[in-house]
């Protein structure tokens, strides 16, 4: 009886607010893609994109994070725009500058069983810092990332939208430097990156072959609203226009001879009725 009382006694005082303990999904029989919805950035102005407001649906950025579950392991594409260490504990939504987030990237794992400490494999688009907001969460994984773009996050003067600090701890991660090459994550032709530069000087995106939902192309900031698409319009802080120019045509190609559908991660509309977790594509 005394044991009753005491489990009782634990139940009630537990905090509230901590996630219901959910248990890691065993591997999946193909691949799996989960969508995380990690904020939105609002109040840009578009001439920045070369775009007037009335050219565009909106000029809201959707801030979107993946997860990648593969039969032989995991990869996390993309990390956010603000740390999960910047919401207090009563989870209310965090606002910095012209970005905000209503959820910890964390929690959205948890709900469908992973930790950072479950994933092994890390690559990011690029290095700006609406993408990197959580990296040291995962410095535990094999960062895969093109030389350039490593050279320029730990270059002694950081680039433009650059928060070294959000992702320091992959200075010391065991890393898997790519060279331009097509690097074929799990060696099966289902998770693909490729070297699309430009927009940084290592931007990648990011391939995927899924069983049901079939070819799709994560294309980080390859473009950054629909309209953009098929224009030489490039932002002005591009790294280098002609370099974007030329790997938007070859990425192009590569959705003309595989079929494969193109995700523009910063698309508001897109990423409005796109499934999130805990649903996923296969």
């Amino acid at each position: 009886m005394n044991r009753l009382f005491a489990a009782i006694a634990l139940a009630l005082i537990a905090p509230a607010s901590l996630p219901a303990q959910v248990k890691k999904p065993a591997p999946p029989q193909s691949l799996r893609l989960y969508v995380f919805d990690c904020g939105s950035i609002k109040g840009l102005d578009p001439a920045i994109f070369g775009f007037r407001k009335e050219q565009l649906a909106t000029t809201d950025f959707a801030v979107t994070c993946y997860l990648i579950a593969h039969p032989k392991g995991t990869l996390m594409w993309d990390v956010g725009v603000i740390p999960d260490s910047a919401f207090q504990p009563d989870g209310a939504p965090v606002t910095q500058r012209v970005s905000t987030a209503t959820k910890p990237l964390k929690r959205q794992m948890a709900a469908i069983g992973y930790t950072p400490a479950d994933i092994d494999y890390l690559a990011l688009s690029h290095y700006h810092s609406d993408h990197t907001a959580n990296a040291n969460d995962f410095a535990g994984a094999t960062w895969l990332v093109q030389q350039p773009e490593r050279d320029a996050m730990f270059a002694g003067k950081p680039a433009g939208i650059m928060e070294v600090a959000t992702f320091a701890a992959l200075k010391n991660s065991k890393t898997t430097i790519l060279h331009g090459e097509d690097y074929d994550v799990f060696g099966d032709g289902t998770v693909v990156l490729k070297s699309a530069p430009g927009h940084t000087p290592g931007h990648q995106v990011l391939f995927l072959k899924l069983a049901k939902t079939g070819p799709l192309l994560l294309a980080g900031d390859l473009y950054h609203y629909a309209e953009e698409r098929f224009t030489d319009k490039v932002p002005t802080f591009e790294f280098n226009k002609q370099q974007s120019l030329a790997s938007r045509a070859k990425i192009e190609a590569f959705l003309k001879q595989t079929g494969a559908q193109l995700w523009i991660e910063h698309d508001y509309l897109l990423h409005a009725k796109l499934k999130k977790a805990p649903e996923y594509y296969e």
